[in-house]
């Protein structure tokens, strides 16, 4: 009976004409969680999904304190990104999240027809306004707890601030999205929790140590910078925030969560061939 199974399972084949041997199980497990992980995500409450946004905002300003301190006391960016891993550290065991980790999961969980778009629209708006609200009041109670951290942090927010609109900014928003969104394909490829800590303050190191540019995370710079009397303003934050999130959606949504998506193309269409008529357009 287990063989007759086998040979059965064996020839089914795809819409490629590859029988299961020839599929790359793990790649398609890897797929089924992000859905399954993912639609619980877009099915809550408005108040659940500012909280979760609003949290995040707070957690990732431990990331920023740990930074300002560390780049103060020893001059290296380096270094100031490692400790910004204490924010990332906080997100992934706080079980909360940054717009920019919302793109693989929740389009993935869209494409798969358990959830429509306009569940991630309000998934998207919701996180992004709590993100900013959390950071924005976290920003606040930083410099006002932590006077000796104004002029470090006006010159780390200047630096994003006055950046202005040209290719390198905008790549290095790009490079951002991409390195954020697979942030969060390795936390779902591994249940290893310290391998998900190790993917972590790798992240922080790419991301914050190496000046790429983060829409929520170089916010809360700029609003550390505002909020301890710099020169810029919420102008000069309101025309950086939107060339990077620009940017952070062609790295997140166009370069990985693109070609995660051809990669299980195959399980993605399974699961959309399977779901009720009327999820189906």
């Amino acid at each position: 009976m287990a063989e007759r199974e086998s040979e059965e399972e064996q020839s089914r084949t795809d819409s490629k004409g590859r029988h299961a041997p020839l599929r790359e199980d793990e790649v398609e497990r890897a797929f089924d969680t992000i859905v399954a992980r993912g639609r619980p995500r877009l099915f809550r409450t408005m108040p659940e999904l500012l909280a979760s946004g609003t949290i995040a905002g707070v957690e990732i300003s431990l990331g920023v304190l740990a930074f300002l301190y560390v780049e103060q006391a020893t001059g290296s960016e380096l270094l100031a990104g490692l400790a910004f891993g204490v924010g990332f550290i906080a997100l992934l065991l706080g079980n909360s999240e940054l717009f920019t980790e919302g793109f693989l999961v929740p389009i993935a969980v869209v494409l798969a027809r358990e959830a429509g778009w306009w569940r991630l629209a309000r998934f998207w708006l919701a996180t992004l306004v709590g993100n900013l609200l959390g950071g924005w009041v976290s920003m606040w109670m930083v410099v006002v707890a932590f006077p000796g951290s104004h002029s470090v942090a006006i010159e780390t927010g200047e630096k994003f601030a006055e950046s202005g609109f040209d290719l390198r900014t905008f790549l290095l928003a790009v490079l951002a999205g991409s390195t954020m969104t697979l942030l969060t394909r390795m936390r779902i490829g591994t249940g290893d929790d310290v391998a998900r800590v190790l993917a972590s303050l790798a992240t922080a190191f790419l991301v914050a140590g190496l000046g790429m540019y983060h829409s929520v995370l170089d916010t809360l710079f700029i609003f550390g910078g505002i909020h301890a009397g710099a020169g810029y303003g919420y102008g000069s934050w309101i025309a950086f925030f939107g060339w990077t999130v620009l940017g952070n959606a062609v790295g997140g949504i166009g370069l990985t969560t693109f070609l995660r998506l051809v990669r299980s193309h195959e399980r993605l269409y399974e699961w959309r061939r399977a779901a009720p008529a009327s999820r189906r357009p």
